[in-house]
């Protein structure tokens, strides 16, 4: 179920169409069904995987993929020992990168297992952003972003007077 739920979850342009169809109410379950038997026959998900999409679909409950993905996460994160950790930056990082931020995650929550998913963020501007902890409660900014916004700060203009 894993990874075809994982799909719907995504935000990019083709997965928005995708859960459009199977939310769509005028769209009827028999398309539906015929849609998801041949993703499934041009793949190896499990049957039950199968399965369960068509109860969703039979039940008009597909809309509620993202939570039941959400929670599904949460529960498997637990059972491993798993943080999830977001990772934000201008670029891609490296693979030595992502190895230095796991060990320093595992450090701080003193978990087994580091999953770690990458977000490109331009608004950055150099630098990157690490997010864990219980609904990414936990912040470690090390973006040129930050320090600038730190310097304006410290930086107060509010008592000069500008000529005019």
């Amino acid at each position: 179920m894993c990874s075809v739920a994982l799909h719907f979850k995504e935000e990019d342009k083709n997965d928005k169409q995708v859960f459009d169809f199977f939310t769509n109410l005028i769209i009827g379950a028999e398309e539906k069904r015929e849609v998801l038997d041949n993703i499934y026959k041009s793949s190896v998900l499990p049957t039950h995987t199968s399965n369960f999409f068509n109860i969703l679909v039979e039940a008009k409950r597909v809309d509620a993929i993202k939570d039941i993905v959400k929670e599904f996460e949460k529960v498997y994160n637990e059972i491993t020992d798993t943080e999830l950790v977001l990772v934000g930056s201008v670029v891609k990082l490296e693979s030595e990168h992502f190895t230095q931020i796991v060990k320093q995650v595992q450090k701080l929550t003193g978990v087994k297992n580091v999953r770690i998913k990458m977000e490109i963020d331009t608004s950055l501007i150099a630098g990157f952003t690490i997010q864990y902890g219980n609904g990414g409660s936990k912040l470690i900014d090390m973006s040129v972003k930050k320090q600038l916004e730190e310097i304006a700060a410290e930086v107060d203009l509010g008592d000069i007077q500008l000529a005019v």
